[in-house]
């Protein structure tokens, strides 16, 4: 922030903000040379190039948010305060949003834990997203003597309305609370889809699921490896059957064909209910479906499953062990305007993953707090279930409930509460704090040509 208000001119901004965003990317999403080479089998040269290359396109959102701040000009401590966040806002947005997006690294996404927790609720990430780096401008603004007084008093008062804030609870309880296990077979991701290991994959998961007494079970994302149409069903009898013994339902992640040459990476839920289907809509490229013109990436990848269909743009919640619950699949859980689509109808989320494809990576733990802000946000507990972890059970105000240890194989049981209502997140999306960075962008400009 301090290089963007000193900069000479708009381009030097742009460079500033390109090469912190270079950093940042390479840094935090160091994990996707991970999955290119070591589990996509791309040649080392090739897979650092193409990180490389991915977070270079990134940084570019950064140089953006520095180019546009410093042609809107205007008092110094009003660019701190005011221009910088609503221009890093805005960038988030469109990174998150353009070519499919990637929110990874939201700002906003770093909310659950903290003081300013309670503006998630009304803004989501992005009007969190904002009010952070606002702190950090106020903050600047005390250490270069800018109004100090001023800002230090409107920093405390920021903090202390967002404590504030997570004293309202914009949702309330649905029903009784609601026995849950969620499942980690810990299959490694090299042999995950070896025909070899589909067998002892399929029992681990059969008896993980048996040994729970809990009314909805969770297992993670293809924790079955195969199309359904190619899997026993006495297998899927097997685990329907240990849900109905406790009187409930499972959710399990498999892949399903419809077609010739439709393939959906999907959530089945087993058991008492009737049988439903989550359909992922929001896929990952280049590791869910080809980008037109990029088949040759492909060709030079080894990614199973690598051509899927997307689903349903407005899913409904899957009725379940007298629940509705908002599923989606890994990836998916870091778009909010995605994950709020089936609320308020839904009780409850679950996302199921498979995070292995990055290893002992920083993805796992990323993952976990995007899930939680997800979880803030809406108001609503969240079951996550992975492969290899981080599983865990989140609480609606972002807490985490339990967890089970990476690269273990376990069960963990916990006790979640179902969820109505909405907060003004759900109710709006990420209008609002689009809306509040444009208004604050137009009011500093103005100024300044009032000058």
């Amino acid at each position: 922030m301090h290089l963007w208000i000193t900069a000479r001119t708009p381009r030097a901004a742009a460079w500033t903000g390109f090469w912190f965003g270079l950093g940042l990317f390479l840094t935090g999403v160091s994990w996707v040379y991970i999955s290119l080479h070591r589990f996509g089998a791309m040649p080392a040269p090739l897979a650092a190039i193409a990180t490389l290359a991915f977070c270079a396109i990134l940084a570019l959102y950064p140089a953006l948010a520095g180019y546009l701040q410093a042609r809107v000009g205007g008092p110094a401590a009003l660019r701190a305060t005011l221009a910088i966040p609503a221009c890093w806002t805005i960038a988030e947005w469109l990174r998150a949003t353009l070519l499919t997006g990637f929110p990874w690294l939201t700002l906003g996404d770093a909310a659950p834990g903290t003081p300013l927790a309670g503006y998630s609720p009304l803004g989501g990430a992005y009007g969190a997203s904002f009010i952070l780096a606002a702190c950090a401008g106020l903050l600047w603004c005390v250490a270069l003597g800018r109004a100090r007084w001023i800002a230090a008093l409107a920093f405390a008062v920021l903090g202390a309305a967002g404590t504030a804030l997570r004293g309202i609870e914009w949702t309330v309880p649905a029903g009784p609370r609601l026995a849950a296990s969620v499942l980690q077979g810990n299959v490694p991701q090299d042999l995950k889809f070896d025909p070899a290991r589909y067998r002892q994959t399929l029992e681990t998961y059969a008896r993980l699921a048996e040994s729970s007494r809990a009314r909805l079970i969770v297992l993670p994302e293809t924790a079955v490896p195969r199309m359904m149409d190619r899997v026993d069903p006495a297998y899927l009898d097997r685990l329907a059957a240990a849900a109905r013994r406790n009187g409930g339902d499972l959710l399990l992640g498999i892949p399903v064909s419809t077609g010739p040459g439709v393939y959906y990476n999907a959530v089945l839920s087993l058991g008492e209910s009737p049988r439903q289907l989550y359909y992922k809509s929001h896929l990952v490229p280049f590791g869910e479906f080809v980008p037109p013109g990029f088949g040759w990436v492909v060709r030079i990848l080894s990614v199973p499953l690598a051509d899927f269909t997307r689903g349903p743009a407005h899913p409904r919640p899957l009725e379940v062990a007298g629940e509705r619950v908002a599923a989606t699949v890994c990836y998916e859980t870091a778009y909010g305007a995605e994950v709020i689509r089936p609320l308020p109808e839904a009780t409850l989320l679950a996302n199921v993953s498979n995070v292995a494809w990055f290893g002992d990576s920083l993805a796992p733990a990323q993952h976990l707090q995007i899930a939680r802000a997800r979880a803030l946000e809406s108001g609503r507990a969240l079951l996550a279930a992975t492969n290899t972890g981080i599983t865990a059970a989140i609480d609606r105000d972002g807490r985490v409930l339990g967890r089970l240890a990476q690269f273990t194989e376990g069960r963990l049981d916990v006790t979640v509460q179902g969820y109505s209502g909405a907060t003004p997140y759900v109710r709006y999306g990420d209008a609002p704090a689009l809306v509040a960075s444009v208004l604050a962008l137009g009011f500093v400009a103005r100024l300044r040509r009032s000058r």
